[in-house]
């Protein structure tokens, strides 16, 4: 029995080496025709093109997946690097806190007898020492109290001012004697821009409040006062002599 074959193109049962189907004479030839080949082909190189191009944009998703991750490690980096220099500076700029509760307490109280009246460097020392603090706890205080001297001076003269009437020098003596230096008395009395002449009145009429004094009298109490005769002078014509 000879051997059989299917025709390619009708499906019918024919002589395996027929080359002609006798159902749909199309020939059977081995070959596969030429346009299947170029379909082939072209289907082969496509396919053959998007493997290459997936497999490019495969490689450039994981290099910038790469690089952002790189990127992103070396900015945190930095990040942490530059936190951590930020922390060691502050802690540099902060003031070490080696008071002790004397010391403290002797701040506090320094400070807010100055916010109530004016003292000198040393005075207030002896204030705070008046208070119970130790000289080493009153000096610590008002070394660290950040007082202006001069200016404290300057508001002393003032409050003195206020209360009675002073000469130049009888002033300057009273502020050395609240414990100012004799430079910072000096420069006190001169900032506070005081007529001296009507400091020499009011004096003057005060004494003769008090009790009766002479011309002649009332010019020497003036003078031991620290009034210059100029203005002992004027103060007793300005009471009516």
């Amino acid at each position: 029995m000879s051997k059989t074959k299917l025709c390619k193109y009708c499906r019918t049962e024919i002589d395996s080496k027929a080359k002609v189907c006798p159902n749909c004479r199309k020939k059977q030839g081995g070959k596969i025709p030429g346009f299947l080949v170029a379909i082939i082909i072209i289907a082969v190189i496509y396919a053959a093109g998007s493997q290459g191009m997936d497999k490019s944009k495969s490689t450039d998703t994981v290099s910038n997946d790469s690089s952002t991750s790189k990127s992103g490690q070396k900015d945190t980096t930095k990040e942490v690097t530059d936190n951590s220099k930020d922390v060691a500076d502050n802690a540099k700029d902060e003031p070490k806190d080696t008071m002790t509760t004397g010391q403290k307490n002797a701040l506090k109280k320094a400070k807010n007898y100055l916010k109530i009246t004016a003292f000198s460097y040393s005075g207030l020392i002896n204030q705070l020492q008046f208070e119970g603090f130790t000289e080493e706890e009153a000096t610590f205080a008002v070394d660290n109290c950040n007082a202006d001297w001069n200016e404290q001076a300057t508001k002393k003269a003032q409050d003195y001012l206020k209360l009675s009437a002073f000469s130049q020098k009888g002033l300057i003596n009273q502020l050395e004697f609240e414990g100012f230096t004799t430079e910072q008395a000096t420069l006190a009395v001169d900032n506070t821009d005081t007529d001296w002449n009507e400091q020499a009145a009011k004096k003057a009429q005060s004494y003769l409040d008090l009790t009766s004094f002479s011309r002649k009298g009332l010019i020497s109490q003036l003078e031991f006062e620290g009034f210059t005769t100029k203005q002992a002078e004027y103060a007793a014509s300005a009471v009516g002599y």
